[in-house]
């Protein structure tokens, strides 16, 4: 085989060019920041379920008691601040407290470019 047929086919090289390279490259940083952006706010939402979940198997009797019973964990738990007792709807369902809640968390991407995030949940 000689050197010449090796080099006369460049349909057969393969790789990425640099545009392709710094385009993925901003595509995958965008990406990460947003999820370095949203992962507190999911964080916080886990937290206060696993709340409402301890308050709710707790039976409390009335609904300032949860309400009150919520500040003091929110207190405890450094991620709560979207909500607090105030925000809480508490229901009985078949003699068992129901305890539910729903926020929006909007998120500043760049300039004027935010995302919202809306979350809501409710005990068993």
């Amino acid at each position: 085989m000689s050197r010449t047929s090796t080099l006369k086919s460049p349909g057969r090289q393969r790789g990425i060019t640099l545009f392709g390279l710094v385009f993925w490259a901003v595509v995958v940083s965008f990406l990460g920041y947003v999820l370095i952006r949203v992962l507190p706010t999911v964080n916080e939402y886990f937290t206060i379920q696993r709340a409402i979940k301890q308050i709710a198997a707790a039976s409390p009797q009335t609904v300032a008691e949860t309400r009150s019973a919520f500040d003091r964990q929110k207190e405890v738990e450094y991620s709560i601040a979207s909500i607090g007792g105030k925000d809480l709807v508490i229901t009985k369902e078949n003699d068992r407290v129901v305890i539910a809640f729903a926020y929006n968390k909007e998120i500043d991407l760049f300039g004027p470019v935010f995302l919202l995030i809306k979350y809501e949940g409710r005990s068993k």
